[in-house]
């Protein structure tokens, strides 16, 4: 397993379990070196390392509130990481026979899901302040509007803005990201 000192500190942890969003969000990029290590060296193929660390670090933000220790980031994550790459390997015998439904993924799901986890968790830590705390709220938390506009004292439509502007600066980074492979 990795160095605890290369895993962000407690105090980084404990803030993003009280929902400070500017923490959560170092705490994920911060935290993406060690989760990609641990996924290629446990998952069968490096597509299936890049879909590994990406879920681990999607979960990291959705449900950080569920780790019970603050000083057990390095061993939560490594089981997500390594829960996930089995996961993947039950299910390649079958993704080799798609079934109908599966195989009209749209080109836009198939983007989403090769995108490397760094260049999401880089773009969103490249993204305004104002930008970042609605994007992280209504896209990774899955909050309602009403409640991203109250919880940040913005009018919907102001919230909206923000949302739409996040958005698009996040998919024209990503989009910039991907024109150079």
């Amino acid at each position: 397993m990795a160095d605890r000192t290369d895993w962000p500190g407690e105090a980084l942890v404990v803030a993003a379990q009280a929902g400070d969003l500017d923490s959560l969000t170092a705490l994920v990029a911060g935290s993406h070196p060690n989760v990609r290590r641990f996924a290629h060296s446990l998952c069968a193929s490096r597509e299936d390392a890049e879909d590994a660390a990406q879920e681990a670090l999607i979960i990291l933000y959705r449900r950080i509130g569920m780790l019970r220790a603050s000083g057990a980031l390095a061993s939560w994550m490594f089981r997500i990481v390594r829960n996930e790459c089995l996961r993947r390997a039950r299910l390649m015998p079958r993704e080799r026979a798609p079934l109908p439904d599966t195989a009209v993924m749209s080109a836009e799901d198939e983007v989403l899901r090769r995108l490397e986890a760094g260049r999401v968790a880089e773009a969103i830590v490249a993204l305004p302040a104002d930008q970042r705390r609605v994007l992280i709220m209504r896209d990774v938390q899955g909050h309602s509007g009403r409640t991203a506009a109250e919880a940040l004292g913005l009018s919907t439509a102001a919230m909206k803005s923000r949302l739409h502007r996040a958005r698009a600066a996040l998919q024209h980074t990503l989009g910039d990201t991907r024109a150079h492979h």
